[in-house]
């Protein structure tokens, strides 16, 4: 496997794409942290995988229910669009990472998002 550093985003993002969809329909059991906005609301999730930590998002309005997972239809009828990266990248890598939920637009930090991980810190609570 190639580094982070070695490959372009987009190469990076469908990498970790696939190690989670290697994860297979049980991959919460290899979720790390969780990221809540002040509300509660889900805003995104780091899974511990092969290729090492996956961040992943749904980025643009989504519906919510069921402990505000987007595969829970409630208020609204789209999905939002899926980011995935790799946790780590090189040191060019921009440090934010776009995340969404029904309060709107954050960006995450990926250093603080890895601080996390090392501490085992299951949730990160936004305010």
């Amino acid at each position: 496997m190639s580094h982070p550093a070695d490959l372009s985003p987009a190469q990076r993002q469908l990498r970790a794409r696939r190690a989670v969809d290697e994860l297979g329909p049980d991959r919460d059991e290899h979720t790390v942290v969780r990221v809540r906005c002040g509300r509660s609301h889900h805003v995104a999730t780091v899974f511990d995988t092969p290729l090492g930590a996956v961040y992943v998002s749904s980025v643009g309005p989504h519906a919510h229910g069921h402990r505000d997972f987007v595969d829970e239809p409630h208020h609204a009828s789209t999905h939002g669009t899926a980011y995935t990266d790799l946790l780590d990248g090189d040191p060019l890598t921009e440090d934010t990472v776009p995340a969404y939920c029904e309060c709107g637009m954050h960006e995450l930090s990926r250093a603080e998002l890895r601080r996390a991980v090392d501490a085992h810190q299951r949730t990160i609570q936004l305010t």
